[in-house]
């Protein structure tokens, strides 16, 4: 009986040292993964060469996100990088849209900019004197947006973000626009037309006096006439002064831009005799006043000018033929200039 207690004290004992030895190496390795971790955690992913873009769908778990970003040809061992989310506790923050990995950053660096939503971003600019349709079609062609409103019609496109209008001309303001890669349209367009109403408010609030307007949006539609009708930036106020001394006295307007806008397609380059007596909404020689809908998408210095024009009593002008205008106070001096400077 001595001799079986005395075995079974060193058998005892030899496996106390094997739990031991077994638990001490399991330490040794969980420290030893988590330092090499660690180690990875902050290593370039990417050394050299273009930056790599990727997309996380919608509704992503952080197993797929991981299997999405390898089938995208990201350097990276999905099974680590969830390891690191989740040890992290940043595997249920993941932001669903287009990333790019660049050059030096490490598995730690993407997941950050994963979690904060720091999207890969594209360019989109609109110029200022295009048209609703030439507008669209530039938002239309781009590839780096989801075009939710390919197909619908101006009307539906307005309602779809919010707008109290029912004509989308010049409604959006003329800038350069980012935008997350794969993002909606309506999203621009949303952006584009708070832009518009926003620099809009702004101006009106600073207006000079006795302006013949009722509304900020009829300042709008004389805004756009400037834009269309100016050659010389520096010509603006006097552009606008014109055709503010006009309104203000019930002249026509009579200006070519809203007349090529009222023919719309039918516009081949020329405008003729039959097309400024052939009445439309927009055709200011034959209606008196603004025209119903501005004709064109106008910057901040025609919105400027419309609402500040220059201290003048000229109510014509006439092209130079070097980019500037002649401007006149009565329709004499205005005669001698168009034989002056066209005749």
């Amino acid at each position: 009986m001595e001799n079986l207690g005395l075995t079974s004290y060193f058998a005892n004992g030899i496996g106390l040292k094997k739990i031991v030895t077994l638990f001490l190496f399991f330490i040794v390795a969980i420290l030893a993964s988590a330092a090499w971790m660690f180690q990875w955690a902050k290593t370039p992913l990417v050394q050299d060469g273009a930056s790599l873009e990727f997309t996380i769908k919608p509704g992503s778990s952080i197993r797929s996100a991981s299997n999405q970003m390898a089938q995208a040809g990201l350097p990276i061992q999905p099974f680590l990088f969830e390891v690191l989310a989740r040890v992290s506790g940043k595997a249920g923050s993941l932001k669903a849209g287009s990333f790019e990995l660049q050059v030096n950053e490490t598995p730690r660096d993407l997941l950050k900019k994963m979690v904060e939503g720091k999207f890969s971003v594209a360019s989109i600019s609109i110029i200022e004197g295009w048209n609703f349709r030439q507008m669209r079609h530039a938002i239309d062609a781009n590839p780096n947006l989801k075009h939710d409103t390919a197909g619908i019609s101006d009307q539906a496109l307005l309602e779809k973000i919010g707008s109290k209008y029912v004509h989308p001309e010049g409604l959006f303001f003329p800038d350069t626009y980012l935008f997350a890669k794969n993002s909606s349209d309506v999203q621009l367009y949303q952006q584009a037309h708070q832009a518009l109403l926003t620099h809009l408010a702004q101006v009106w609030a600073k207006r000079a006096e006795n302006l013949p307007y009722k509304e900020a949006y009829q300042a709008l539609i004389m805004a756009s006439i400037v834009e269309k009708e100016t050659g010389q930036a520096s010509e603006r106020a006097l552009i606008a002064a014109v055709f503010v001394n006009r309104l203000k006295v019930g002249m026509l307007l009579q200006t070519d831009p809203t007349v090529i806008y009222g023919m719309g397609e039918h516009f081949q380059g020329n405008i003729r005799k039959a097309d400024l007596l052939r009445d439309t909404p927009y055709n200011t020689y034959t209606r008196v006043g603004l025209p119903p809908t501005p004709i064109a998408l106008a910057g901040m210095a025609s919105l400027n000018a419309a609402l500040n024009p220059a201290l003048s009593n000229a109510y014509y002008f006439v092209a130079r033929g070097n980019g500037t205008s002649q401007f006149s106070a009565t329709l004499d001096e205005h005669n001698r200039a168009v034989n002056k400077f066209q005749r």
